[in-house]
């Protein structure tokens, strides 16, 4: 089940508030800039479909995500433990960072975790199967694939290999992670 969590940055341990209603997370977020939303495949999707067939699975929504926002290339991401260096990816994920883009992720499979650091407050939003998620250029965040990833994503962009901008700050290794 999604959820969005939200902590004051001084209280890692307790979340001010827990949402798992998707009106709930989407208008929290909303108030922020990010976008959430439940998209449903067109056509029931097999677990080895390809990229073609997920990809056409949700032809309809992403296309006009993408004429909304003048995004012109799509990828499909894939995790699991059959990755050679999932622990690698996870932690260089989870290190604070922002992008000069808007982030784009739809979940087909699996889950992952976003932290979000705005202000004094981070919010944690889990994604699952079908989360569309879109979170705004220069916003602070991480992304927890879990200590055993799997999920399957839809990522549309602009910029093919976007450079990720560190910010130093350790404040996602205070705040509980996918597997917590």
């Amino acid at each position: 089940m999604s959820s969005l969590s939200v902590y004051h940055q001084t209280s890692a341990n307790l979340p001010n508030k827990v949402l798992t209603h998707l009106e709930d997370i989407a208008s929290t977020l909303a108030e922020l800039g990010v976008r959430f939303e439940r998209w449903q495949a067109a056509a029931p999707l097999a677990p080895d479909a390809d990229q073609d067939e997920l990809i056409g699975a949700y032809r309809t929504p992403l296309d006009g995500l993408m004429a909304e926002r003048g995004l012109a290339h799509v990828e499909v991401v894939r995790m699991d433990n059959r990755h050679p260096q999932p622990a690698e990816l996870r932690a260089e994920r989870l290190e604070e960072h922002s992008y000069d883009e808007d982030e784009v992720c739809l979940f087909v499979a699996g889950r992952g975790l976003f932290g979000l650091h705005v202000d004094d407050y981070l919010y944690a939003v889990l994604c699952e199967k079908n989360d569309l998620i879109v979170i705004p250029a220069g916003m602070k965040r991480w992304f927890d694939m879990g200590e055993h990833p799997h999920f399957v994503a839809i990522r549309p962009f602009n910029a093919p290999q976007a450079a990720a901008h560190f910010t130093g700050d350790p404040i996602a290794s205070a705040f509980p992670g996918l597997d917590d």
